[in-house]
């Protein structure tokens, strides 16, 4: 490993791609357009480009299934939530469900800290709680030897 930490890389390439799920979200260009465009513009000197690309990349590709997933577990609409918390859920459904190198208790730290830098007060939280219930259901052999 170089002198930079590959945790570091990882939660700014994390940072990057909810920046670009955010913009995809937002406006009706395609995940393509946006990943040249942060490719082109961002700097990736301190990220992981091949994590931001997975992620951006299996969030949008997923985007419908994942909503499934996280919305069995929400207590209002999923329309009603932040776009912010909205792409966080989705990333880490995204990471629970098909990054199983990635321990879930990195996932959601990974996610709440997220939230805490870009969501809603207390949004972190709530991503929190979802992303739980997630666990439990993607990844309960983990939880199990996790608990005993």
């Amino acid at each position: 490993m170089s002198q930079e930490k590959r945790p570091d890389r990882r939660r700014a390439a994390r940072e990057l791609a909810l920046q670009a799920l955010y913009q995809l979200h937002m406006n009706d260009d395609t995940a393509s357009d946006v990943e040249a465009q942060f490719l082109a513009e961002q700097d990736f000197k301190h990220a992981d480009k091949r994590l931001f690309r997975q992620l951006l990349r299996g969030v949008a590709k997923q985007s419908q299934a994942l909503d499934q997933m996280v919305a069995e577990h929400l207590d209002r609409a999923l329309e009603d939530l932040d776009p912010i918390e909205r792409n966080i859920l989705r990333m880490g459904a995204f990471e629970l469900s098909d990054s199983v190198g990635v321990p879930y208790r990195v996932v959601i730290n990974e996610c709440v800290e997220l939230g805490k830098v870009f969501g809603a007060t207390d949004g972190h939280k709530y991503v929190n709680g979802i992303l739980d219930k997630l666990a439990l259901q993607h990844r309960q052999l983990e939880v199990a030897a996790r608990k005993s």
